[in-house]
């Protein structure tokens, strides 16, 4: 077991490892979003970091630093004319490994390595649009209003409502008044009934 093991030789010699390193990294600035092994994008993080670090001052001394790992002149112009720009408010933190599935010949543990500013998912423009919606909602004036407004109609509803249940008592009442009557009218049918009885004595 190796103690105090720092660096991943990546199973390359220095100088391999280094050109690796290096055309990972020109790949990477050229295309913002490249695909590798876990391992790999792991080490060209490490690799690629100080580099976007020292794009940030345009001078002289920066490009030749950069060109010394990159050895790219259009990987070297691209950094310094689009990505420093992107990067320009960024402490640190320019890169995000996503992980993926495993490669199928070898089932390699594989990754996508990108930009952190070329996400068109994660974009500062979705942060302002959440923070503007946030406002909207803070707004004590026109959220209050609208709060309180359907707390007012709400009562009125509910006067309706009991309003209109007598109302729906009213016919029922008078139905029952009518049934009601319909035994009284049997009355005259039962002295109508001693009358006919009263004939008939006479008759006899």
């Amino acid at each position: 077991m190796r103690h105090g093991k720092k660096v991943n030789h990546l199973g390359r010699t220095d100088s391999h490892r280094k050109a690796m390193l290096a055309n990972m990294a020109s790949s990477l600035i050229q295309h913002k979003r490249i695909t590798t092994t876990l391992a790999k994008a792991k080490a060209l993080r490490v690799y690629v970091e100080p580099i976007l670090t020292k794009a940030k001052s345009d001078t002289t001394h920066s490009r030749r630093t950069v060109f010394s790992y990159l050895q790219d002149k259009d990987s070297v112009s691209i950094l310094f004319r689009d990505i420093a720009e992107k990067i320009a408010n960024r402490p640190g933190g320019y890169t995000r490994i996503i992980k993926m599935e495993n490669r199928l010949g070898d089932n390699a543990e594989m990754a996508m390595i990108e930009l952190v500013d070329y996400n068109t998912v994660y974009t500062k423009d979705g942060a302002a649009v959440a923070k503007k919606s946030t406002r909207r909602r803070g707004g004590s004036g026109k959220g209050g209003a609208k709060a309180a407004a359907p707390k007012a109609e709400a009562p009125a509803v509910e006067e309706a409502v009991v309003v209109e249940e007598p109302e729906a008592e009213a016919p029922v009442v008078e139905a029952a008044a009518e049934v009601e009557e319909a035994p009284a009218a049997e009355t005259p049918s039962a002295e109508e009934a001693a009358d006919n009885e009263e004939q008939a004595e006479k008759g006899e």
